[in-house]
């Protein structure tokens, strides 16, 4: 399975490095020296990465083949693309590659039915499930262990624990929340790239 886990930025200096946008939880491992990455478009790769390192909190690569600023240059925007084992877990606990949690089925500790995750949006605090209804409408869970208390990769399905308000009452599923007399503001508005991966964190 490939996953983008950069874009390269622009040129810096004069030899060939380049800035990337890290889109990977793991860039130790996936844009080491000797990685060798698609791309897209894909007539500008394969690329190797020769080199890496940090400077001014950014990480710059310097690719086999590219020795001036010129086509380090003609480099940019170009994504990064690692070929991932599908069954391969990140290897931090409650971390998780973004197709492994694409289409999970989404439900309440009792086995009602939310939704579907059909998308995952990584924020600076936190990650978003992004989830469509039954009735085609969406609701974003956040991605903390409150809130999401089970991934179960076998069964395909994320058990939640929403607090008053998450998700709206317009089905029955919620009922108990009605019941409870709690309503509450809706999730924070979605922004933001996808990286390689999603972590549950705390509220």
């Amino acid at each position: 399975m490939q996953l983008v886990v950069a874009r390269i930025g622009r040129a810096h200096g004069i030899k060939g490095e380049v800035t990337v946008e890290v889109r990977t939880d793991e860039p130790e491992l996936r844009l080491g020296p000797g990685a060798v990455l698609a791309t897209e478009p894909a007539a500008t790769g394969p690329l190797t990465i020769e080199t890496g390192r940090v400077h001014s909190g950014r990480l710059l690569l310097r690719f086999e083949g590219v020795r001036d600023r010129t086509a380090a240059e003609a480099l940019r925007n170009t994504l990064l693309i690692a070929e991932v084992d599908p069954a391969e877990l990140p290897e931090e606990e409650d971390e998780f590659y973004d197709h492994q949690l694409m289409d999970l089925d989404v439900v309440l500790a009792d086995g009602t039915v939310i939704g579907r995750i059909t998308e995952i949006t990584h924020l600076p605090s936190q990650d978003l499930f992004i989830v469509e209804r039954p009735d085609g409408s969406e609701v974003m869970i956040p991605f903390v262990e409150e809130i999401v208390t089970e991934i179960d990769l076998e069964e395909q399905r994320a058990v939640i624990s929403p607090p008053p308000g998450l998700i709206d009452d317009n089905e029955a599923v919620v009922a108990s929340e009605r019941d409870a007399g709690s309503e509450g503001a809706g999730a924070p508005p979605a922004s933001g790239e996808a990286p390689g991966g999603a972590k549950r964190g705390d509220a």
